[in-house]
């Protein structure tokens, strides 16, 4: 592994030292590709994933726009979700990511979504 992938997953591991989900409040968890990102709402607890968006989604994919604007999109998609599971509180989770671009993104469409965290 290289030494940004190592920074990265040391950074990841220490977050998740000190947060975990609960099926009430469960960690919206991102993973950001080169082209792509991906959210997770997970119980930590039973280790279950409760919902999942990502900007491969077919109605997502679809849309014109940069990776930052998908990345809102994908933020929304997953507060729509979760809400329709009844939830409405998550605990943020940014993989080791800055909270920075579309991390940001994603967290901001959460909040416009109903997301509280």
């Amino acid at each position: 592994m290289n030494t940004k992938a190592l920074r990265r997953q040391r950074i990841r591991f220490n977050i998740r030292k000190r947060i975990a989900g609960t099926a009430q409040k469960p960690r919206l968890s991102v993973f950001r590709s080169n082209a792509d990102i991906y959210v997770q709402l997970i119980d930590d607890t039973t280790g279950v994933t409760l919902a999942a968006a990502s900007s491969r989604q077919k109605d997502i994919a679809a849309q014109k726009g940069t990776k930052s604007e998908k990345s809102k999109l994908v933020g929304l998609a997953i507060a729509q979700k979760a809400t329709s599971l009844g939830l409405s509180e998550v605990v943020f989770d940014r993989g080791g990511y800055l909270y920075h671009g579309r991390v940001k993104n994603v967290a901001d469409g959460a909040r416009e979504g109903g997301l509280k965290f």
